[in-house]
């Protein structure tokens, strides 16, 4: 039979008391935060139902009693990007850094396991080796969420729904200046805390018995916030797993918080709000967060990047402010800052790159665009690592590829970079670039598309039509397409210049449409906004040759970043269109 709720705190009470004499109805009380006559009138009903003795000691049935309330686990979430706390989650998740000396995670541990909760699940995604040491430090269980990026939290409660019972849910990098575990808890609930004034957490209104009733999303001001942990009791469990598993699969599911799917079906899984003090749990959205509560913490952090910063500039950590994560980009990831009135951006390379991009080389044509003025954002660059810093342009618009001034001002950039006296000792065939990526596809036995042979044929019979027609080859971007065109009062500038190399100067024509989603009409127009003028039969044809290859190029390479677990999303089939598209429309013309 259930107990009610004051029988279950106040037999809690006294198991916990176990062992340390008697202990008086009034002690019950304060322990308990009761009134005292609630307090007799519960003792005297658990006497008559014989779960207490007449010296309120638990007996066996009232120790069997509270079983049902004993907390069975613990999962801690810690597959996520962390993505507004870069640039250190570039380096290692959150769940890892060192905060007041400790580790978060490992803290987190410690502190379930002084509760009695032995039984902890990690679920690990982003970074996965870097938690695999705490499966021998502590015993806990590694369970590794391959969704984490294409998915929300839900996802990792899906991975471990069997596992679900009374159980402790837990993100990797909440940090508890009081142990919240207990070893037996009466029912779910949501730990919270009140924030005075405005705030962004998901703000939670209650009914009796400090029922959650209404949760609000969108924040709001002076009050009580889901922040920190929760606890599932076995109901709830249950009912939230069924609702999670019809659920799963809806698109509009991937994207949700597991909270989101609770707050949906409020009704169903009844759920209450226990409250902490405040300064009592901490949740880290970004590096100033963390500062504000460590304030040793960015000096001491283990950071290469930011070493690498502070070493170019001779400045502290200190100065640097206003860091923010730039989403833009399929290669890499990149950060803001400000330092000394000015705002620059740092680019990571992305895991994976260095299989793809020639560092010294970039390094090289970087330079040579500062001086041509087509990149005058270009600080520094390590052509060693591939880390970079630039500078950020203000009030930037997307590049317009229906904007017959915007393409007449990309094609004046290209035919500057074409025509510059630069030689580079690297080159850049978007063709052999292509058959290497295959290869290293077929490698590791990577599926290629049933169609992918015609693909092939068709690239390998353009790659000879176009070595034959004997052009010179000249530095080329290798990556000209919208987003690499900064679009400001100023003018435009071409950046991120990873694939710079000597090649056709065709093969930036070729990337340049085949980004376009253009028609033939419009890819002619823009050749021909290239050339000033018309273009001849043999160039026309030479560029829309070099169309077919590039889009080939960049299908191939979003297969390999699909291979790394890495997809690229609408590109995959633009670029497959395109290469079908105008592959054979070249081809036709050659044979013509």
């Amino acid at each position: 039979m259930p107990l009610r709720k004051n029988e279950f705190t106040i037999l809690y009470s006294l198991l916990r008391h176990a062992g340390a004499g008697p202990i008086s109805q009034r002690q019950i009380a304060s322990l308990c935060g009761i009134s005292l006559g609630t307090v007799n009138s519960t003792l005297a009903s658990c006497r008559r139902e014989g779960l207490i003795d007449d010296e309120r000691k638990l007996t066996a049935r009232g120790t069997a009693a509270l079983e049902p309330y004993k907390v069975d686990n613990a999962i801690i979430m810690a597959a996520g990007l962390s993505s507004r706390f870069v640039p250190l989650s570039y380096e290692k998740p959150k769940g890892v850094l060192t905060v007041r000396g400790e580790v978060l995670i490992e803290r987190q541990i410690r502190q379930l396991q002084e509760a009695g909760i032995t039984d902890i699940t990690v679920v690990v995604g982003y970074m996965k080796e870097a938690f695999f040491y705490l499966e021998d430090m502590f015993g806990v269980k590694i369970a590794v969420n391959r969704e984490y990026a294409k998915r929300n939290n839900n996802s990792s409660l899906h991975l471990i729904r069997d596992r679900l019972s009374n159980t402790y849910i837990c993100s990797s990098d909440d940090y508890f200046t009081q142990n919240p575990f207990e070893p037996y808890v009466y029912q779910a609930y949501y730990s919270a805390e009140f924030f005075e004034g405005p705030t962004d957490e998901y703000v939670m209104e209650v009914g009796p018995g400090n029922r959650i009733e209404r949760v609000d999303p969108n924040g709001g001001a002076d009050a009580w916030c889901m922040i920190g942990h929760a606890y599932f009791d076995r109901s709830f469990s249950d009912a939230f797993v069924a609702i999670l598993e019809s659920e799963y699969e809806r698109p509009e599911t991937a994207g949700k918080l597991w909270e989101d799917i609770y707050i949906d079906h409020l009704r169903e899984l009844p759920m209450v709000r226990r409250d902490y003090p405040a300064g009592t749990i901490y949740e880290f959205d970004s590096i100033k967060d963390l500062r504000e509560f460590d304030q040793d913490f960015l000096e001491n952090v283990d950071s290469a990047i930011l070493d690498n910063i502070c070493g170019y500039f001779g400045c502290d950590r200190g100065e640097l402010g206003s860091i923010a994560p730039i989403k833009e980009g399929l290669t890499n990831l990149s950060f803001k800052f400000g330092l000394r009135g000015e705002t620059y951006v740092y680019r990571h390379p992305g895991a994976g790159t260095e299989h793809l991009i020639n560092r010294a080389s970039e390094t090289f044509s970087q330079q040579i665009a500062r001086n041509l003025g087509i990149d005058s954002t270009f600080v520094y660059e390590d052509p060693a690592e591939g880390w970079k810093l630039s500078r950020y342009v203000e009030g930037c618009a997307p590049f317009d590829y229906g904007d017959a001034r915007q393409v007449g001002e990309a094609m004046r950039i290209a035919r500057i970079l074409h025509g510059a006296a630069a030689e580079s000792e690297w080159s850049f065939d978007v063709y052999e670039k292509a058959r290497g990526i295959v290869e290293s596809l077929e490698g590791r036995g990577y599926p290629l598309p049933p169609d992918f042979a015609l693909l092939e044929a068709r690239a390998s019979s353009l790659h000879e039509h176009v070595s034959a027609d004997g052009v010179a080859p000249c530095l080329c971007h290798n990556d000209m397409y919208g987003p690499n065109f900064l679009v400001h009062d100023g003018g435009m500038e071409l950046i991120d210049w990873e694939y710079s190399a000597m090649g056709d100067y065709a093969s930036d024509l070729g990337t340049f449409i085949c980004c376009s989603g253009y028609g033939f009409e419009q890819a002619e127009r823009a050749i021909a906004e290239y050339f000033g003028r018309e273009p001849s039969p043999s160039e026309l044809r030479h560029c829309t040759a070099y169309v077919g290859l590039s889009s080939y190029y960049w299908y191939v390479w979003a297969l390999f970043k699909e291979s790394e677990g890495d997809p690229v999303g609408e590109w995959l089939y633009l670029w497959y269109r395109a290469a079908k598209a105008y592959g054979k429309r070249a081809l036709d013309m050659y044979e013509r």
